[in-house]
């Protein structure tokens, strides 16, 4: 397999919406296995394939727990409730983290690899890094988001 490299903030390609992918076909399926090799290669939980200059709507996670490799395909975000805030990293971003509100959990749709379409219930750290790809394929970054503090003393949060 191949290991692409990442993207980092300031290329362009971050910023832009990716594309539909109308098929499943090998070059997808081959897409899926290198962006799995890359993400293991750089140590994160996922990566959307815009972050090594690909505009499609593909993204894998991998929390490094029994789940394994997680594959979405054009995923949709459905449903989200509640609100969590934790310090966020990302690939594109080395060096930089921030705490970010985000949904505490999530039902998304997608197509898997053999191109069926499947629905997914997320909550924790899933839910978390789910969002922040979906982010990626809509060209957004977790530093777009309002900065978070939150006061140990008494629980509060501030947005800045």
């Amino acid at each position: 397999m191949a290991v692409y490299k990442v993207l980092e903030d300031g290329n362009e390609l971050l910023r832009k919406q990716a594309k539909s992918v109308p098929m499943i076909n090998k070059n997808i399926i081959k897409l899926l296995d290198n962006m799995a090799d890359t993400l293991h290669e750089y140590k994160g939980l996922g990566l959307a394939a815009p972050q090594i200059g690909i505009s499609k709507r593909v993204v894998v996670i991998d929390l490094g727990d029994d789940t394994g490799v997680v594959e979405l395909i054009n995923p949709e975000l459905l449903e989200s409730a509640g609100e969590e805030v934790v310090m966020e990293g990302c690939l594109s971003i080395p060096g930089i983290f921030e705490d970010v509100a985000r949904a505490a959990t999530v039902t998304v749709k997608y197509t898997d690899r053999h191109g069926v379409e499947q629905e997914m219930h997320a909550d924790g750290m899933m839910a978390r890094v789910v969002q922040h790809e979906i982010d990626h394929l809509n060209g957004i970054l977790f530093t777009d988001y309002e900065s978070v503090i939150v006061d140990p003393n008494n629980r509060s949060i501030k947005k800045v």
